[in-house]
Formats: C-alpha cells, sequence, structure tokens
C-alpha cells in the first residue's frame, strides 16, 4: 500500500561550503520525524488515550483524559442571562452574555486586576476578591436584582467530580495561593459568594478554556466535536461516548455523550515520546521551570517553540555554522528568543526581511551572511514542521477515534493564530493521517469567556430537566 505521508521539508540552505551543508544536515534531522516515528506517536497517542479512559488500566497513561461532565452541546434553545469569569492570569474577567433562542448578543465586559500578593497569599483571600468583583460587576451594570448562573473558568490542572465541582491538583502560571491545592475551587467561590450575602449568583460550572473553545466553537458550528488550544500552552478536547468512559463511576444513566479533557500537555512525561527527544528538547527541558513534565508542550507550544530555536542556534554557533562562531549576548540568554520571532521569519518567503529584523533584535545581524539568514529560516521551518506534525498526529487519532463523516475543530491560541503556516501545515497532515474523515479547522476566539457562559447557559438547562424530571417522578 502506497503511503499518503508525504516529507516534504524545506531544502537544506545552498552554502558555498560542501562540508557546512553536511555538518548542518547532520545537527538537525534529528529534528525531522520520518514515516516510521509519525507512525509509533500515533500508535502511542491511541494506546495512551485507551489506558486514561480506562477504569483499571494495566499502567498509568500521561494522557489524563478527564471527565468533564457536560454531557450537551449548545441546541439553540439557550435563553437568558448567563454569567462567566475567566481566571487564569494576573488579571481575572467577568462578563455578561445574554442569549434569545440560543443566540449571543455582545456581551458586557470588565477586567479586574489580581495582584501578586493575592495570588501568592492566602486561597480564602482570593476567592474572596473574586466574589467582590463579582459585586462590582453587578454593582456596575444594574444586575443585583437579577439571579444569575455562572460559568468558572479555572485554568489550572483540576480534578473534576462533577459540572460544578473542581479539585485543584496544583497551582501554575503565577499563582500560588495557600490552602487551595486538593481543595474545591467551586465550594471556594461559592463560600465567598455566600459570605457577602448580596449576591444572587450560583456558580453552575467549572471548566478550562480548552473546553470552553469547544463548547464556543459548537454554538457557531453544530458539527465542531473537537476543541484544541494553541498558543502559550496547548490541550486539546473531544466530545467522547459515555459509553467509551470506562473509568465514569458516577451515575450517569441515560447520559450517551460527554466532553472529554485530554490534556495533553503532560503527554509523554512517562517516557513513550523519549524516541523522538533530541538533544535540543533536553537542553529545553533543563531550562525551563518545571522539569521532566509538561513533555508535549515542550516540542510545540508558544511558551517553549523559541527557547527552542535558540538552543539550536547556539549550538549551530558553536559549531561554526552561524555568525562566525560569534553569536551574541542575548543569544546565549534562556527565553531571549521568542515564539512571535518564529512567526515573523517564517512569514519571509523570497527575501530575508523578517530574519534581518529579528536577527538584529537580537544582536546578530552586523557581520551577518546570507548564508546565516537561510540557516535560520531552515531552523525556524523544520521546528514549526515538527510542531505542526505532532499535533496533527493526535488531532487525527482523535478523529479516527470518533469516526465522524465530518467533524470541525476549533481552536484558539496565539501561536496558531499568528504562525503564517500552522493552519495550512496542519490541515495537510491532518488529511494525510485521517483519511477520508472530512475536517475544517475553526478559529474559535474566547472559549474562556463566552464559552464559559455557553456552559453555564447548558448547566442551566440540565439543571432544569433535572428539577422536571424529579417533580415528575414525584408525581408519579
Amino acid at each position: 500500500m502506497k503511503s499518503l505521508i508525504k516529507l516534504d521539508l524545506p531544502p537544506l540552505p545552498v552554502l558555498s561550503d560542501e562540508e557546512k551543508v553536511k555538518k548542518l544536515k547532520e545537527l538537525t534531522e534529528c529534528l525531522i520525524l520520518d514515516e516510521d516515528a509519525i507512525r509509533r506517536v500515533q500508535r502511542v497517542f491511541d494506546e495512551e488515550m485507551k489506558l486514561g479512559l480506562a477504569k483499571n488500566p494495566p499502567k498509568k497513561s500521561s494522557l489524563q483524559m478527564e471527565n468533564t461532565f457536560i454531557p450537551e452541546l449548545p441546541d439553540g434553545s439557550e435563553d437568558g442571562y448567563f454569567m462567566a469569569l475567566d481566571l487564569g492570569g494576573t488579571n481575572c474577567r467577568i462578563l455578561l452574555i445574554h442569549l434569545k433562542n440560543g443566540v449571543e448578543e455582545e456581551p458586557l465586559v470588565k477586567y479586574y486586576d489580581v495582584s501578586e500578593d493575592l495570588r501568592l497569599g492566602p486561597g480564602e483571600d482570593l476567592f474572596d476578591y473574586l466574589a467582590d468583583c463579582i459585586h462590582d460587576f453587578m454593582e456596575t451594570n444594574n444586575l443585583h436584582h437579577r439571579y444569575i448562573p455562572l460559568g468558572f473558568t479555572f485554568s489550572f490542572p483540576m480534578i473534576q467530580k462533577a459540572l460544578d465541582v473542581g479539585i485543584l491538583v496544583t497551582w501554575t502560571k503565577s499563582f500560588n495561593c495557600s490552602g487551595v491545592a486538593g481543595q474545591d475551587a467551586v465550594k471556594m467561590l461559592k463560600d465567598a459568594i455566600k459570605k457577602r450575602g448580596d449576591l444572587e449568583v450560583d456558580v453552575v460550572a467549572v471548566l478550562n478554556d480548552t473546553t470552553g473553545t469547544l463548547v464556543q466553537g459548537a454554538y457557531k458550528d453544530h458539527q465542531c466535536y473537537i476543541g484544541l488550544i494553541l498558543g502559550t500552552g496547548s490541550n486539546a478536547c473531544f466530545m467522547e461516548k459515555a459509553d467509551r468512559v470506562e473509568k465514569w463511576e458516577e451515575e450517569h444513566e441515560g447520559i450517551k455523550q460527554v466532553i472529554i479533557d485530554v490534556e495533553w500537555g503532560a503527554f509523554g512525561d512517562n517516557g513513550v515520546l523519549d524516541f523522538i527527544k533530541t538533544e535540543y528538547d533536553n537542553q529545553v527541558d533543563l531550562n525551563s521551570l518545571l522539569i521532566h513534565s509538561f513533555t508535549f508542550e515542550k516540542y510545540l507550544a508558544g511558551r517553549y517553540l523559541g527557547e527552542l530555536a535558540r538552543v539550536i542556534l547556539v549550538k549551530l554557533t558553536r559549531e561554526g555554522l552561524l555568525f562566525n562562531g560569534i553569536g551574541s549576548e542575548k543569544l546565549f540568554t534562556t527565553d531571549q528568543f521568542t515564539t512571535a520571532y518564529i512567526s515573523h521569519i517564517e512569514e519571509d518567503v523570497d527575501e530575508s526581511i523578517n530574519t534581518k529584523m529579528v536577527l538584529a533584535q537580537m544582536g546578530l545581524l552586523a557581520g551577518a551572511t546570507e548564508c546565516d539568514f537561510e540557516i535560520v529560516r531552515y531552523v525556524c521551518a523544520i521546528i514549526s514542521i515538527r510542531a505542526a506534525r505532532l499535533i496533527s498526529i493526535c488531532l487525527a487519532g482523535i478523529l479516527n477515534h470518533l469516526n465522524r463523516t465530518y467533524t470541525s475543530i476549533a481552536v484558539d491560541g496565539s501561536l496558531y493564530k499568528f504562525h503564517p503556516k500552522l493552519h495550512d501545515l496542519m490541515t495537510k497532515y491532518i488529511a494525510e493521517l485521517a483519511p477520508g474523515k472530512k475536517f475544517k479547522l475553526m478559529l474559535t476566539e474566547d472559549g474562556s469567556g463566552k464559552g464559559a457562559g455557553m456552559v453555564a447557559a447548558i448547566a442551566s438547562r440540565l439543571n432544569r430537566h433535572k428539577k422536571s424530571n424529579a417533580v415528575s417522578d414525584h408525581r408519579g
């Protein structure tokens, strides 16, 4: 059978010195995934997904495959006012979303700073502050007379026990509040709201930005069954058949499907992807804050891709292939070559205009030659291709797993939005690995805000149905 995979890589730079070309190839070919490696990653991802869904797996999966307890997507019946609270960075956001017969009006939005004292202090203080922000938002928009369900986007590793129960595993980013790890973040927010005593707000759902992206995408397109974040970090989720979630022990009779949060940033933390790991990846890992974790993200996410490029360029410089072997202070400093630089360089077609601009900012332009420009562009191209390949392998794996004839994939994140080639590369590579599965990559922004409001609407509908069924059972 003829292979569907085409390894159409960028040509090696044309250099006058053939020994240099040979050395460049030797130092970079480890970053190129051949067909065997691609197929092996594909098999490993499928195995890890199955292990992650199993009740008593023979070994632990590096994919969390977390149950979000969201059994439905928007169906057009959503109606009313819903709030979203989005916490994940140095500010939090509150939105008011108004839905009329499933149609979303432009939301009201307000941002609130979350100071370092709050991010590092007692957890109770943080949640009390969030309740104060909700109060301010409602007062500002004259909402105190109204009961409003709220969707809480809590973009930290958590274990969900129900749609409105999220146990924090560990803080990440710039947060390290005491007394929260191991606790239910929703209960802490509800307690803070109750303590105030003047808010008619009910926290009906907790979610992360990936889940919100899928739900927001499904609002736009009812064939949307996969959500993807490809920005500073990366993750995916998808709508799974409930009977495939073997580890779902809680009562779920009558539920046919549920959104599963893959949590693929840690894919490979157990060593299953070590066969593609290069010396450059090992160095990126050592330079990171969380060593030996978030393995998959370190191959492809915006937080790490620029650093990967820098590490490679440092090696090539020290081997005498770049910048006459000299380099610059910035080149030899961790995290100084950003992923945005890669996006800019990848925009260059014939002339190296953006490449020159980036090298000037890195203190490398003086004395740089056309050969240097070509090599830098080649490095950015091959690591972009590897990133696109790895994401596509996993998305194709999910498409094959779902086995639908057509699926829209909701995508958000700065890397996807601003890298000039990722969309086209991913479209091509997914098609190679999921033959016969029609799909569309669909930019879907603000899943953490609008998507959270939509999840609150779905949760409210589910609660209404539950109450209605309880009344019917009681009468019966």
